[in-house]
């Protein structure tokens, strides 16, 4: 795990605040997303299916950033649709980072170059760029020519200026661990990146394309063969080794879906992004009306073939800290990325 040892101290302070308190749900990190516009059509993506009308909505600064204070989370991802398009996305960045809230930009990189003169690099700041492929693999999941070629040099230009930058990597049932071991392979050691974040498919009801996502039986087959040869030690991965071990089926655990919590123009959505179940306008709300006992694989056949970071991170984060041995795992591997 290669987040960085701040964070890491950090998070690590605050799920310990969280078990004083005898709290038993709260928010790890929130996903925000002030807007649904996009100016790309993913097709494993269903964000700009919305009406024209909420499509042209931008949610207001204090709104975003209120409702992030309102939930507590040390940690908040911004996304979308392209947060780039927010034309106040840099003031939302910036109030959060002045709280200290570890923030990381989501974004296709298509405006990067143009907008990086907006931020400024910080220990609490990342830029989160969007990768499921190589060139040729990447266009056609964008469904647009260019954008891989254009992505990195957005990544190398704001490396240079002292940003950190990760990526966010979805695989499909047309990925082999070839695939994925050449994209990482690429992002670890040529771009150099920060850090990567990986996930399976998941088939969000609203995407256009229903025909490649994962079940968990390919996730966890497609990740045993990618994570073989130490590979898994070599990535700089930002997720918790349980979670990896939970990807390619050597642990299993229940969704904490609660614990990123998502929200939108909408509001809190329930239970997560990728379920609309309704929504409210509290976090308050979100947890204490949420029946959250009836989600999950073998309670929804609507979760049957999730495994997305979005339910099962935290759940591997939780377990890590209620056990004294997984947690002296988890450090040692972040050490171990730091010094890299």
């Amino acid at each position: 795990m290669a987040m960085p040892l701040r964070q890491s101290i950090k998070v690590a302070t605050y799920l310990a605040e969280q078990k004083i308190r005898r709290r038993d749900k709260f928010p790890l990190i929130v996903e925000l997303e002030p807007l649904f516009a996009c100016n790309l059509k993913c097709e494993g993506c269903g964000k700009i299916q919305h009406p024209a009308g909420v499509l042209k909505q931008r949610m207001p600064v204090a709104q975003a950033v209120g409702a992030v204070l309102e939930s507590g989370a040390p940690m908040v991802s911004i996304a979308g649709g392209e947060p780039l398009m927010h034309p106040q996305i840099d003031e939302i960045v910036r109030q959060l980072v002045a709280k200290k809230k570890y923030v990381f930009l989501c974004t296709n990189a298509m405006l990067l170059r143009k907008k990086m003169d907006k931020f400024k690099p910080s220990p609490y700041f990342a830029f989160a760029v969007h990768i499921d492929g190589l060139r040729e693999r990447h266009d056609e999941s964008v469904a647009k020519e260019g954008v891989f070629d254009e992505a990195v040099e957005a990544m190398k230009e704001a490396k240079r200026r002292g940003f950190r930058v990760t990526t966010n990597s979805t695989f499909f049932n047309t990925d082999t661990p070839q695939t994925i071991i050449e994209v990482l392979n690429y992002l670890n050691d040529d771009l150099k990146v920060d850090e990567m974040m990986i996930s399976p498919a998941y088939a969000y009801e609203k995407a256009p394309d229903q025909e490649h996502f994962l079940g968990v039986e390919q996730t966890r087959e497609l990740f045993k063969k990618a994570f073989a040869g130490g590979n898994r030690r070599k990535w700089r991965l930002n997720h918790s080794p349980l979670f990896l071990d939970f990807l390619e089926g050597k642990v299993d655990f229940p969704c904490t879906a609660w614990a990123i919590p998502n929200y939108s123009l909408f509001g809190w959505q329930r239970p997560c992004y990728l379920m609309s179940d309704g929504y409210v306008p509290t976090y308050r709300e979100l947890i204490e009306e949420t029946d959250w006992d009836k989600y999950g694989r073998g309670k929804d056949p609507r979760c049957a073939n999730c495994m997305a970071h979005c339910g099962y991170e935290p759940t591997a984060v939780l377990a890590t800290m209620g056990s004294l041995k997984e947690s002296l795992r988890a450090m040692r591997e972040t050490v171990s990325g730091n010094r890299e």
